[in-house]
């Protein structure tokens, strides 16, 4: 796999590039809304073409599924794809936000690459390989109390059809830990569990291509990650809880009263 984690950095820092360049003239950007606070601009499209190029010059036969532009058929490989994931974020000029490319193989995530432009930060992971940042190894935290920890998530903001349930969980969980951030870019908080800079990290609705690569760092840096039946169907339903093996059980403990049958 380690031809295809360098084209995935490849891929990753020249999309980065691009965004960068973006990054001033962005109130000259045409921005098109696809839902309820859903937006996609020219950059978004002009970065998922950037990367796909890059992959299929060397991968010309692998599928892709991208967030812009959909799914590509190929054969058993697949790229996941969020060219631009925080874009809210970035059209507000607010400096959270990333690259995000995974692999998959028969349906089993192999490379996982997240980029962070603005910092430089590249975060890299291949299965059975361990989870890197800029070259240096990766290990979820260690932290075993809730008292202490400092906990992602992500708010359902495309739809208030969960909304009790998850104000249920954040109630839960932000009167026993130390903090809980709201960042907007799901790909830089996984990579951040993956990074010990984050304890534990939640949400409800995340799309494939904003966690696949996030999933397969935090695994290889130690963690658990499962959906809110504690079992691995995340990539389906969206829902996900990961940290530590003991902070994703401290976690799990107190968001699955909150669980409402149409989140299993």
């Amino acid at each position: 796999m380690q031809p295809m984690l360098n084209i995935a950095v490849r891929a990753a820092r020249s999309a980065g590039d691009l965004i960068l360049r973006s990054a001033d003239n962005v109130g000259r950007l045409h921005i098109d809304q696809k839902g309820k606070n859903d937006y996609v601009s020219e950059v978004d499209r002009m970065v998922e073409r950037d990367i796909i190029g890059i992959i299929k010059a060397s991968f010309p036969e692998h599928g892709i599924l991208a967030e812009e532009s959909g799914e590509h058929l190929g054969n058993d490989y697949v790229w996941v794809i969020d060219p631009l994931d925080g874009i809210t974020n970035f059209l507000h000029g607010f400096p959270q936000y990333a690259v995000s490319i995974a692999l998959k193989y028969k349906g089993r995530i192999e490379v996982g690459v997240i980029y962070d432009p603005l910092r430089d930060e590249l975060f890299t992971a291949k299965r059975g390989g361990g989870a890197m940042l800029n070259n240096r190894r990766l290990r979820v935290t260690q932290q075993t109390s809730l008292k202490s920890a400092l906990i992602g998530t992500g708010f359902p903001f495309k739809t208030d059809k969960y909304l009790d349930a998850y104000l249920g969980m954040f109630k839960a969980l932000t009167t026993e830990c130390a903090g809980i951030r709201r960042a907007g870019a799901a790909a830089l908080d996984l990579a951040y569990v993956a990074a010990g800079r984050l304890d534990g990290f939640w949400e409800i609705g995340v799309m494939e291509w904003d966690m696949a690569a996030g999933i397969l760092l935090i695994k290889e840096a130690g963690g658990v990650v499962t959906d809110f039946s504690f079992n691995d169907n995340y990539l389906q339903s969206g829902n996900l809880i990961t940290g530590s093996p003991k902070m994703h059980q401290l976690m799990y403990q107190l968001i699955e009263p909150h669980v409402t049958d149409n989140l299993k």
